[in-house]
C-alpha cells in the first residue's frame, strides 16, 4: 500500500509539473496583455472595482484548475490566457488606485509649510543645486502637522537661493532634514512628441515635485537625524560619485562619462556631449542601463570563461568541482548585478539581471527552454516587478535588444566557449552589432525619429571600447582611484572619436512619426530580417519595412494652414504650417539648463517631417527669444524677422518686422501688421513688449493672429491702421495680461477661438480673471496651454480648437476638463491633483 501510495504521490507531482510547464506560457503572454491592456486605460476606475476583476480572476483560475485535474494532460492550456490577463489588470489596476490615493492626499499647493524629509536616493547634482527623492515624513507644524507620511517626492534645493555665496551642505541618502518646503502635484507639460516627464514621475511614483524653502523669512533647513544604515548601497554610490566629482575636477568632458558609467549619474555628461552620442547611436551604452548591463554581461561571461579556463590548468581541482559553464554563467551575471547595483539597481537594470539570471540558470540547469519562453517569462516578471516600464524607451529597446541576441545564440556561444581568437571574437562582434542595430531601428524611429546612419561604426568602436576597457577599469578606480585618471583619458578619447562621427554630414537620418500599425509591421519585418529563417522570409519581411519608410505626415491642404501652439510653460512659441513650407513664431522660454526649442520645438517639427522655413521672434525677452541658438544651428538657411537685432548673440541676419511686410506660402498670406515702420520706436512705458511683431496668417474669419506681448495702446493703434479686420484664431497677447486683448480688441477682431499660452500657476496669475471673463462674455471658444497641454487650429474649422490633454487621455496624466472650450484654462488645479487646501 505504501509503494501503491508513494507511486501514486509521484505520479501527482509528476503531472503538477507537466502542468507547470505547459501553463507556463499562457500565463506569463496572459500577464503580458493584461498589464498592457491596463496601462491604455484613460482613467482609473475605483479600488473595489479592481478587488471584484481580481476576485472574477481568481475564481477562473480555480475552474481552470479543476478543469486540468479532471483531464490531466489532455484539455488545452490556453483557457489560463484570459485569467491571468484579468489578474494582471487587476493587479496593475490596484496598484495605480493606491498611487493616485495619495496623489489626492489634501495638501495646499505652493505653499510655504514646515516639512520633514528622509532622503531615499543619490542627490542629483547640477548648476543649480541639488535634485532628490525622499520620503515626506511630516508636513506642517509639529502640533498639527501629518506625520509619518512617508510620501515619496521629489524636492529640488537651490544652493544659491538668490543670496551670494551660499552653498548648499553635503546631501546624502538616509539623512532626515526639517524646514520649509513648497509641493506641487507631479505635472509637467503635455505635448505629443519628446519627453513625457507626467508618465515618467509617475513610474518613479513620485506624489508630488517641490522645493527646499530657503529665504530670509524661512527658517534655514537644519539636519536632524540619520538613518545610513537603511541606505547602504545609495550611500556607498553617492560617496563613490562625491569622491570622483574630487579626483577629476578639470579632467575634460570625459569625466563626466566615467562617473555616468559607475555610479550612473548622467547629469554629468555634458549637453554637447549627449548631442554626439545620441547622433551616433550609442546611447544604449550610457542612457539605457538595461542594454547595458546586457552587453556587459556579455563580456562579463566571456571573461570569466577564459579566467576559469587559466585557474583550472593551475589548480585543476576547480574545474572538478565546478564546471566551466557554471563558472562562467554564473559568475558573469554575478558582476552584471554588481555594476547595476553600483549604477543605481533602477528598474531597466533590475529586469535586466533578471532575465540574464533566468536565461542562465535554465540553460545550465539543463531545461532547455527555447529562448523565446525564457524571454517572455522574463518579460512577465519585468511587468510584475514594474508594470509602468514601457512608458519609457528603455524598456522595448532593452527586450528588443536581448530578444535579438537571445535568437542568435550569442550569448548561449559565449557560456560555451567564451571569446575564442580574437578574429572569431571580432566577427561575433560584427554579426552581433549589426543585428541589433537593425533589429531596433524600428523601435529607434518610433521613440526618437531617427537612426543613426554611423552607429554601425560608431558601436564597432565604442562596445568594446566601453564594455572591454573603460567601465571595468572605471569600476576598478573604486579600489585605487588613480584608474580613474586614465579612465577619464579613454573616455575623452571616445568622445572626440563621436564628435567626428556626428559632424558628418549625413550622420543621422530622420523621419517623421509613423502611425503605430506602420511601427509595428516594421518591428515585425526588422525583427525577421536578423532572425535564423530562410532567405525567402526575409524578402517577404523586407516588404513590411516599406510602409513605414514611406510614409509621409499629412500636410494641409494648398489654401488652408495651422498654428500648432506647444505646451511651453511660462512662455511663447508657435509652429505655423502650410501645404510646404513652416514658421516658427517665438522660441520658448528658458527650460533649466536647455530651452523650450530643443525639448519641444525641435522633437515636434521632426516628428512632423518639416524643417522651418522662417522664424519670427517677436520681441528680446527670454520667454519668447531663449530658444534663438538652438534654431539658429538647427536650420541654418532659415530666414529670419525679428523687432530687435538678434546678431550679437546668433549668428544670423535677421530682417526688421514692419507693417507692410508681406509674402504668400501655398495660397496663405503672411502679413506683419506691427510696428508700423522698422525704426519704429515705442512710448517711454512700452519697452519691448510694445516693439512685438505681430503677424498676421491668412485673410478674415480664417485669419491666425501671433501677436507677442503687445498692449492694449499698440492693439488700438493696429485697429486705427486695419479698421475692419477679424479673425480665426487669436493668441492673446502677453499670456493672458490684464493690459492687453482689451475689449475693444476683442470687439473689432471677433475671433473664432482665443489661445492663452501660460504656465500653469505662474505667479503672475496669467490669464488675468478679468480677461478670461471678457473672452466669455464674448461666447468666444477660448483654451490655456496651461490646462490642456498643446492646443492645435486649423484654418479650415476656425472655431475648433485640438487640446491635448483632451485628445489623448492617460490617467497617469493631470486630468484636463471634457471639452478645450471655456474651461480649459480655468486657475483652478487639475482635478485629482492636491487641489482640496490649494491658496487660490
Amino acid at each position: 500500500m505504501r509503494m501503491a501510495s508513494n507511486a501514486g504521490g509521484q505520479q501527482c507531482r509528476t503531472t503538477a509539473a507537466a502542468w507547470a510547464r505547459v501553463a507556463l506560457v499562457p500565463v506569463c503572454l496572459g500577464w503580458v496583455l493584461g498589464s498592457g491592456a491596463q496601462l491604455l486605460q484613460p482613467q482609473l476606475w475605483p479600488a473595489p472595482a479592481y478587488a471584484a476583476l481580481a476576485v472574477v480572476a481568481l475564481g477562473v483560475v480555480l475552474l481552470m484548475a479543476a478543469r486540468a485535474a479532471r483531464c490531466a494532460l489532455a484539455c488545452p492550456p490556453w483557457g489560463w490566457v484570459p485569467a491571468a490577463a484579468l489578474l494582471a489588470f487587476a493587479s496593475v489596476g490596484w496598484r495605480a488606485a493606491a498611487l493616485q490615493a495619495d496623489r489626492d492626499l489634501p495638501i495646499a499647493v505652493d505653499v510655504p509649510l514646515p516639512a520633514q524629509w528622509r532622503i531615499t536616493r543619490m542627490p542629483q547634482l547640477d548648476a543649480q543645486g541639488a535634485v532628490f527623492d525622499a520620503e515626506l515624513l511630516r508636513l506642517g507644524a509639529p502640533t498639527e502637522g501629518v506625520e509619518a507620511l512617508a510620501l515619496p517626492v521629489r524636492l529640488r534645493w537651490r544652493s544659491a537661493a538668490g543670496r551670494e555665496g551660499a552653498a548648499l551642505p553635503a546631501l546624502a541618502p538616509g539623512q532626515i532634514w526639517s524646514g520649509t518646503v513648497r509641493l506641487r502635484p507631479p505635472r509637467a507639460a503635455a505635448n505629443p512628441h519628446g519627453f513625457d516627464a507626467e508618465a515618467w514621475l509617475w513610474r518613479e511614483g513620485v506624489v508630488a515635485t517641490g522645493s527646499v524653502v530657503v529665504t530670509a523669512n524661512a527658517p534655514p533647513p537644519r539636519r536632524v537625524g540619520d538613518v545610513a544604515w537603511r541606505y547602504p548601497i545609495e550611500r556607498a554610490r553617492t560617496a563613490v560619485r562625491d569622491a570622483m566629482r574630487a579626483r577629476l575636477q578639470g579632467q575634460g568632458s570625459g569625466a563626466g562619462l566615467v562617473i555616468a558609467l559607475v555610479t550612473g549619474e548622467q547629469a554629468a555628461i555634458a549637453a554637447h556631449d549627449w548631442n554626439a552620442i545620441r547622433a551616433t547611436g550609442v546611447a544604449h551604452l550610457v542612457a539605457i542601463s538595461g542594454l547595458h548591463v546586457t552587453m556587459f554581461a556579455y563580456v562579463a561571461v566571456a571573461a570569466v570563461g577564459i579566467l576559469w579556463r587559466l585557474a583550472a590548468r593551475r589548480w585543476p581541482a576547480l574545474a572538478l568541482r565546478v564546471a566551466l559553464p557554471w563558472a562562467a554563467g554564473v559568475g558573469g551575471v554575478a558582476l552584471a548585478g554588481l555594476y547595476a547595483l553600483f549604477a543605481g539597481w533602477g528598474v531597466p537594470a533590475q529586469r535586466t539581471v533578471v532575465m540574464l539570471a533566468l536565461f542562465v540558470l535554465t540553460q545550465l540547469g539543463g531545461r532547455r527552454w527555447p529562448w523565446w519562453v525564457t524571454w517572455l517569462v522574463a518579460l512577465a516578471t519585468a511587468l510584475g516587478l514594474d508594470p509602468w516600464a514601457p512608458l519609457q524607451p528603455g524598456f522595448w529597446l532593452s527586450f528588443a535588444a536581448v530578444a535579438v541576441l537571445f535568437q542568435r545564440d550569442a550569448l548561449a556561444l559565449a557560456l560555451g566557449h567564451g571569446l575564442g581568437r580574437w578574429r572569431a571574437a571580432a566577427l561575433a562582434l560584427w554579426r552581433t552589432q549589426w543585428a541589433v542595430t537593425l533589429g531596433l531601428a524600428p523601435l529607434t524611429l518610433w521613440w526618437f525619429g531617427q537612426v543613426s546612419l554611423v552607429g554601425l561604426l560608431a558601436n564597432l568602436v565604442a562596445v568594446p571600447w566601453v564594455t572591454w576597457a573603460l567601465t571595468p577599469l572605471a569600476l576598478m578606480g573604486v579600489l585605487w582611484a588613480p584608474l580613474w585618471d586614465a579612465a577619464a583619458q579613454l573616455a575623452h578619447g571616445l568622445l572626440a572619436l563621436l564628435h567626428a562621427l556626428a559632424a558628418w554630414p549625413a550622420a543621422v537620418w530622420t523621419r517623421p512619426a509613423v502611425p503605430w500599425p506602420l511601427a509595428v509591421a516594421a518591428g515585425v519585418g526588422a525583427f525577421v530580417l536578423v532572425a535564423r529563417v530562410p532567405w525567402r522570409a526575409r524578402w517577404w519581411a523586407a516588404l513590411l519595412l516599406w510602409p513605414a519608410l514611406a510614409y509621409q505626415a499629412p500636410v494641409p491642404a494648398p489654401g488652408t494652414f495651422e498654428v500648432i501652439l506647444p505646451d511651453v510653460g511660462q512662455g511663447s512659441a508657435a509652429i505655423v504650417r502650410t501645404a510646404r513650407h513652416t514658421l516658427i513664431y517665438d522660441s520658448g522660454p528658458p527650460q533649466g539648463s536647455t530651452n523650450a526649442a530643443e525639448r519641444v520645438l525641435l522633437p515636434w517639427l521632426q516628428a512632423l517631417g518639416a524643417r522651418a522655413d522662417a522664424i519670427v521672434i517677436s520681441h528680446d525677452d527670454s520667454d519668447h527669444a531663449a530658444g534663438m541658438v538652438t534654431l539658429a544651428q538647427a536650420f541654418p538657411s532659415a530666414l529670419w524677422w525679428a523687432s530687435f537685432d538678434p546678431g550679437a548673440r546668433v549668428p544670423v541676419t535677421a530682417q526688421r518686422c514692419a507693417a507692410g511686410v508681406a509674402w504668400e506660402w501655398d495660397g496663405v498670406r503672411f502679413a506683419f501688421v506691427h510696428p508700423p515702420s522698422p525704426d519704429w520706436e515705442p512710448p517711454p512705458d512700452g519697452g519691448d513688449n510694445a516693439r512685438s511683431c505681430v503677424l498676421r496668417i491668412g485673410e478674415d474669419e480664417r485669419s491666425a493672429w501671433l501677436v507677442g506681448d503687445i498692449r492694449a495702446a499698440e492693439e488700438h493703434q493696429i485697429l486705427h491702421a486695419l479698421p475692419n479686420v477679424r479673425a480665426g484664431l487669436l493668441v492673446a497677447a502677453h499670456h493672458g495680461s490684464r493690459t492687453s486683448t482689451s475689449a475693444a480688441w476683442l470687439d473689432a477682431l471677433q475671433p473664432a477661438a482665443v489661445v492663452f499660452q501660460a504656465g500653469w500657476r505662474n505667479r503672475y496669475g496669467h490669464p488675468h480673471r478679468a480677461v478670461i471673463e471678457r473672452v466669455q462674455a464674448r461666447d468666444i471658444p477660448w483654451a490655456n496651454t496651461a490646462a490642456c497641454g498643446a492646443v492645435t487650429w486649423r484654418s479650415d474649422a476656425p472655431r475648433e480648437l485640438t487640446c491635448e490633454r483632451v485628445r489623448v487621455r492617460r490617467y497617469w496624466r493631470a486630468s484636463a476638463p471634457a471639452s478645450a472650450v471655456d474651461t480649459a484654462g480655468a486657475p483652478a488645479p487639475a482635478a485629482g491633483s492636491m487641489g482640496a487646501l490649494s491658496s487660490e
